[in-house]
């Protein structure tokens, strides 16, 4: 179990890879150093194709495809899925890493440069930063975080713009991180650092929007065979497979297809919140029922969260405000206990399928006064209703100051909601979805919670071929009306009752106002009114007791909003982040 790190410097690499407390590995003398991180990861190197060597957290699930186009010379059989990948770049370049499917951040050394890459979709991080000038010029990278905020040569703190995305979108959309200096690579892209302090940004793979007007049961038929050729390839092979069953279509689906596909034990997995908090049990129940999966229910109670909640924060690179991440880690725990080393889940149906995010902004565009992508953006940016029409009262002044001269959050959007790859503005509305949320909130949140306890969580509806169709479906059969993911349910309606089919998203109800109201009270006020938080300097101290006393509107939402900043003020002890 590791994580890696490397740098490319002048000045003793192999110095500053163990200053951020990386092993170096075997590579060619020169400026790049490699090495291996102590933590929860898939890390392994080096890896070497001639002169080129890489290091990486690689799982393919299309090896045998890559194999096959590398010929019987160019892959040897009993290659790990880092080579075969490494491979795939040296021979085709980045054609090569776009033929890829699966979850992988990989450095390679080549020539005088380090190429970092990421995964079409981003389901494993990857973290840079840059340090000095001309031959002095260094860069560092690592899937992790602490382990640049390590590197000596990096001068960081805490980034003010990236508090007030965090606090916008409850994740952190784009390059920013919350440390100065340190940025993330993009999914689907091939980031090349020159010595000279440059770098280069190569897109290998983005969802291209195509017109295909076959008519709805073709789309359908060719949906569901990519679903089960996504769910196949993520099947462990001779062990059973656990999945997260939440009683929705997505999870649903995905349980129905491991059932039918896999020749081993089918194990499903829900929550509840125990006493009268409302739950879905009754629906993953019958899920797990009608495909005779061996059904375990797991109890999360507020005290568990509130004493779990430091430990899930810390294991996070960015933080994210999902009151779901202490129950996701005790299910990976329960999963992992069960002797399993892979847990599927149904993420990835509402960001590629058009779940209900899309409705109101649809909505919107028929009644707005002001044209333009900045007003479609502003738009998207309210739909969260987080704190950001908050931060007048929440930030503290001096904070404010300091970011009034700084880009606006919907930069962050703007790419994906102009006309350009997507005509359509459901997709566009879908590409912006995939890209924020899929590949900063949803896939990191479940990678680096699973690998804590040795587990892979796989996505089969964040499979790349399901995605590329996703873009060749007109809009109108994914959001039939008011039909949400139309077409994702007709390609799995003979595998599932109606009932789960047919019914409306409710989403997992969490009782977040009872958690603050109950176990979390003590830790909450802690936390937020104590010397550490006024000394950060942040958030105006009456906003805050004001939610806390769940003062102000008629239908206060402060439950939600205390979550974030109390998510925050733990990220940011924990990686001891100062003012």
């Amino acid at each position: 179990m590791s994580r890696w790190c490397a740098s490319l410097t002048a000045d003793d690499p192999v110095g500053q890879v163990a200053a951020m407390g990386g092993r170096p590995v075997p590579t060619r003398e020169g400026r790049h150093a490699l090495g291996l991180l102590d933590g929860p990861g898939a890390a392994t190197g080096p890896y070497r194709v001639g002169d080129v060597y890489a290091i990486g957290e690689v799982t393919l699930h299309n090896a045998p495809e890559l194999r096959s186009r590398l010929g019987a010379d160019g892959a040897p059989g009993d290659c790990s899925d880092g080579e075969l990948l490494l491979r795939a770049y040296v021979r085709f370049g980045t054609a090569g890493l776009a033929a890829a499917d699966g979850m992988f951040a990989l450095a390679i050394a080549e020539r005088d440069e380090l190429v970092l890459v990421r995964d079409h979709m981003g389901a494993r991080t990857l973290f840079h930063a840059h340090a000095g000038t001309g031959e002095r010029a260094a860069w560092a990278a690592s899937t992790s975080l602490r382990a640049l905020q390590r590197w000596p040569a990096l001068d960081t703190g805490l980034h003010l713009p990236a508090v007030r995305s965090f606090l916008t979108f409850a994740y952190l959309p784009g390059r920013e991180t919350l440390l100065r200096g340190i940025h993330e690579v993009l999914p689907g892209r091939c980031v090349r650092l020159k010595p000279d302090g440059t770098s280069v940004e190569e897109t290998y793979w983005e969802p291209a929007e195509v017109a295909d007007e076959r008519p709805a049961a073709e789309h359908a038929g060719e949906l569901r065979e990519l679903l089960e050729s996504a769910t196949a390839r993520r099947l462990p092979a001779a062990e059973p497979v656990g999945v997260l069953l939440s009683g929705g279509v997505d999870s649903s689906l995905v349980t129905a297809l491991a059932a039918k596909l896999h020749d081993q034990a089918v194990r499903s997995y829900s929550i509840s919140f125990g006493g009268d908090a409302p739950n879905e049990l009754a629906y993953s129940g019958l899920v797990a029922t009608h495909c005779h999966t061996e059904h375990q229910v797991l109890t999360v109670p507020g005290a568990a969260v509130a004493a779990r909640l430091p430990e899930t924060v810390a294991l996070l690179d960015s933080p994210v405000g999902d009151p779901l991440t202490v129950p996701n880690l005790m299910l990976a725990e329960a999963v992992a206990a069960d002797g399993m080393s892979v847990v599927l889940n149904g993420e990835g149906g509402d960001p590629v399928f058009g779940g209900p995010k899309n409705l109101p902004m649809l909505i919107h565009e028929l009644h707005r006064d002001e044209a333009g992508v900045d007003s479609r953006a502003r738009a998207y940016v309210d739909s969260y209703r987080k704190c950001h029409g908050d931060l007048p009262v929440l930030l503290t002044p001096g904070v404010l100051a300091e970011l009034a001269d700084a880009p606006p959050v919907t930069d962050l959007l703007t790419p994906y909601l102009a006309q350009g790859q997507m005509t359509s503005l459901l997709n566009q509305l879908l590409h912006t979805n995939l890209r924020t949320k899929g590949a900063h909130h949803i896939l990191t949140k479940v990678e680096r919670i699973t690998a804590s306890q040795g587990l892979e969580g796989r996505a089969p509806l964040f499979d790349r071929a399901v995605v590329d169709h996703a873009f060749r479906v007109p809009p109108r059969l994914k959001l039939a009306g008011t039909s949400e993911k139309w077409i994702l349910k007709e390609a799995v309606r003979d595998l599932l009752p109606a009932t789960i089919v047919d019914r409306p998203k409710s989403g997992m109800r969490v009782p977040v106002q009872q958690w603050l109201d109950g176990p979390l009270r003590e830790l909450g006020h802690d936390l937020l009114l104590g010397g550490s938080a006024r000394a950060r300097g942040l958030f105006r101290q009456d906003t805050i007791r004001s939610w806390l006393r769940r003062e102000g509107t008629l239908l206060p939402r402060q439950g939600g909003k205390l979550w974030l900043v109390l998510t925050l003020e733990l990220w940011l002890r924990s990686f001891e982040v100062g003012a």
